[in-house]
C-alpha cells in the first residue's frame, strides 16, 4: 500500500508536535532546576552572611568578656579587703593603716572598673533573684516585705553580664495562719 502525501504530511506534523512537547518538557525541567539552584544559592549567601555576623559578634564578646575568669578569681581578694577594713575599724588599728587599706581597695576597684566591673548596689532594694542570692530570711518588722535587709557579700557585673550575685538577707513577713475555733 502506497502512502499518500497527506498521510506523510500528517505523520511529519505529529513528529514535530511530539518533538516540540519534548523540548517544552525539557525546558520546564531545566527552568525548575535553575530555580532550585538559584534558591540554593540565595540560601547559601544568607547562611554565609549570618555566619559572618555571628563570628563578628562572638569575637566582640570574646574581647569584652575575655577577662571574666581572672576577674572572678580576683573578687575574693576584694572581699578580703572589705573584711580587713571592717576588722581594722573594730580592733582599733591606726588611721594611717586604715587609710592605706582603703587606698589599696580603691585602687583595686578602680582597676576592675576600667575593665567594666561594677558592684551591684543592694541597700534598701527589693529582692531581685536575677542579681541577688537570698542566704536567709529575717522578720524584723522594720522593713517592707521582700526587701534586702543586709548585704553579706557584694555582687558584681562585668559590663551587663552577672559575675557573681550579691548574697543578701531579706525580710519576709511570716504568713498568718487562720485559726478555726
Amino acid at each position: 500500500m502506497k502512502e499518500t502525501p497527506d498521510v506523510l504530511e500528517n505523520e511529519g506534523e505529529e513528529q514535530k508536535t511530539s518533538g516540540e512537547e519534548d523540548i517544552m518538557l525539557k525546558l520546564q525541567e531545566k527552568e525548575k532546576e535553575a530555580a532550585d539552584n538559584y534558591d540554593k544559592y540565595v540560601r547559601a549567601v544568607a547562611e554565609l552572611e549570618n555566619y559572618r555576623k555571628r563570628a563578628v559578634r562572638e569575637k566582640a564578646d570574646s574581647i569584652k568578656y575575655g577577662n571574666e575568669n581572672i576577674i572572678k578569681d580576683i573578687l575574693p581578694l576584694v572581699d578580703s579587703m572589705d573584711r580587713a577594713l571592717q576588722h581594722a575599724d573594730s580592733y582599733g588599728y591606726s588611721d594611717s593603716f586604715k587609710k592605706g587599706l582603703k587606698l589599696l581597695q580603691d585602687q583595686l576597684l578602680g582597676c576592675l572598673g576600667k575593665h567594666g566591673v561594677q558592684q551591684i548596689e543592694c541597700g534598701d532594694k527589693t529582692f531581685d533573684p536575677n542579681i541577688h542570692e537570698a542566704v536567709f530570711q529575717v522578720d524584723t518588722g522594720a522593713h517592707d516585705d521582700n526587701k534586702v535587709v543586709e548585704e553579706l557579700e557584694k555582687g558584681y557585673r562585668l559590663h551587663e553580664r552577672l559575675l557573681r550575685p550579691a548574697k543578701v538577707s531579706i525580710f519576709k513577713r511570716p504568713k498568718k495562719e487562720d485559726s478555726k475555733e
